[in-house]
């Protein structure tokens, strides 16, 4: 009988590429997983800003260079990009499309077919569902631009042809995570909300096993 590569991950402990894991939530995805028992490599600028990542093997490069990516994803079975960019209201922000349209290439040519990826609540079709502060202060002020590149991030993701899901949290917190979290891709009455980083890793790293949200957008909260 022949095994599909889902069913590998399903059967094994993941191999996966953590992209983003000196941020706030990659830090906790990084940790999370290797508490699984997964075999994780993380892709870093900085050597010195990851240093702390214990149990993950190091790999220094840039997540927007092709050749850097395939490296890292070398006997790997998925991804999961949790990187970011600070928010700059005066400044076009190209990070996140770029190196997703870099990470899908490089997927594709090392034959890695699953991808995790978390944007943010004010994504795609769930702008507008961040309450009133968000909506009209926040995103229109700080984040406009992020936003716009989270957007073709989100499209280039789609387009890709892999096995993905797009993860939205709401607005992340700090705080000790509940275990328990609400998964929504009807909008209809979802004004704002928020979610700890910690849940948020454990949401990203369920989706390495089962199809239940396999090409679908859903937004997470509390």
């Amino acid at each position: 009988m022949q095994i599909s590569e889902t069913d590998k991950i399903q059967t094994t402990q993941p191999k996966i590429l953590v992209l983003g894991a000196t941020g706030g939530t990659g830090r906790l995805i990084v940790s999370q997983a290797v508490a699984r028992g997964y075999d994780v490599t993380v892709l870093v600028r900085s050597a010195e800003k990851a240093r702390d990542l214990k149990g993950a093997k190091l790999i220094v490069g840039d997540a927007r260079d092709e050749t850097a990516l395939r490296q890292a994803l070398k006997g790997r079975d998925a991804v999961v990009s949790a990187l970011g960019t600070p928010a700059n209201p005066f400044r076009e922000v190209t990070l996140l499309s770029t190196a997703t349209r870099a990470l899908v290439s490089a997927m594709k040519a090392e034959r890695v077919s699953r991808l995790v990826c978390i944007t943010g609540m004010g994504a795609g079709n769930s702008v507008g569902h961040g309450g009133f502060v968000f909506d009209n202060l926040i995103f229109p002020l700080l984040l406009r631009k992020v936003y716009a590149d989270k957007d073709r991030q989100e499209a280039i993701v789609r387009d890709s042809g892999l096995d993905w899901v797009l993860v939205r949290p709401s607005v992340l917190n700090d705080k000790s995570g509940r275990g328990t979290l609400r998964v929504l891709t009807d909008l209809t009455d979802v004004r704002g909300g928020s979610i700890s980083r910690e849940d948020v890793a454990m949401f990203v790293l369920d989706q390495l096993r089962g199809d239940v949200w396999l090409h679908r957008s859903p937004l997470i909260t509390w």
